[in-house]
């Protein structure tokens, strides 16, 4: 039976991309998106076309017991996982406070924070049970630093980063890897940058920054270096990296 990488959040971009690289590595990779089931299709054949082997579940993580039961049924259905990897993504975009409804605000909540926090009570038992295990966490640039119109994305995000920490503290010593991975910077991604600019704005920006200038972060590239967290010897786990393009500045002198 082949190791299991779990993917909540595999979109065309990041997600899609890290559940094709464990598995052209001999991984079974499990995606989960919330919706669009032929997107979803796509990607497991994608998968499949390469050699590898997947298999595609909608997920609503939101709703209660969700995500607990999809860890059940993976690990039932599919074979232990040996990484997960929680990319939910959290934006819903730029809002000055008094725009913020509580809806709004409690959802980055859920996405960003609580959605983390339930994967790790439903995985995290099971790898040290088993001695071993890999949890790996996308996050983004909110996470380290506020910003107008951010309150919702912010107050997820570095709850999302100071809820890997105690994460890692609690069961760093127990063998399970815990690494918080902060983007940065653009992603050339068409299910998130694509969807928030619109056809026309996205194919601009990559024609002004993307493709040949690489200053847009490539998914497949930030794969590789979740493939390389996972591979880490304990002597020398990373718990926490930022990635950007060579031509933007970091998230501190930003």
């Amino acid at each position: 039976m082949k190791p299991v990488c779990l993917v909540i959040g595999a979109g065309a971009g990041i997600g899609g991309n890290v559940a094709r690289r464990f598995a052209q590595e001999g991984f079974h990779a499990v995606l989960c998106r919330r919706r669009d089931q032929d997107g979803l299709d796509e990607l497991v054949g994608i998968i499949e076309a390469d050699g590898g082997t997947a298999s595609g579940r909608l997920l609503d993580a939101v709703a209660e017991g969700s995500i607990e039961d999809c860890v059940d049924a993976v690990e039932n259905d599919s074979g232990p996982i040996e990484v997960a990897v929680y990319n939910l993504g959290a934006q819903i975009g730029n809002h000055a406070l008094g725009d913020t409804s509580l809806k709004a605000f409690e959802m980055g909540w859920r996405l960003g924070t609580l959605g983390l926090f339930r994967l790790a009570q439903a995985v995290c038992p099971r790898m040290v049970e088993r001695g071993h295990g890999t949890l790996l966490v996308t996050s983004a640039t909110a996470a380290m630093r506020g910003n107008p119109g951010q309150h919702s994305h912010a107050a997820a995000m570095g709850g999302r980063r100071l809820l890997c920490q105690t994460l890692n503290a609690e069961f760093g010593p127990l063998g399970i890897h815990v690494a918080h991975i902060v983007v940065d910077g653009a992603v050339d991604a068409p299910d998130t940058l694509g969807k928030m600019l619109g056809p026309e704005g996205y194919r601009r920006l990559r024609e002004a920054r993307g493709q040949e200038h690489d200053g847009l972060l490539l998914p497949d590239k930030i794969a590789d270096t979740f493939w390389h967290l996972a591979q880490q010897h304990r002597s020398v786990w990373t718990h926490e990296l930022d990635l950007r393009p060579f031509c933007d500045s970091p998230w501190w002198n930003g």
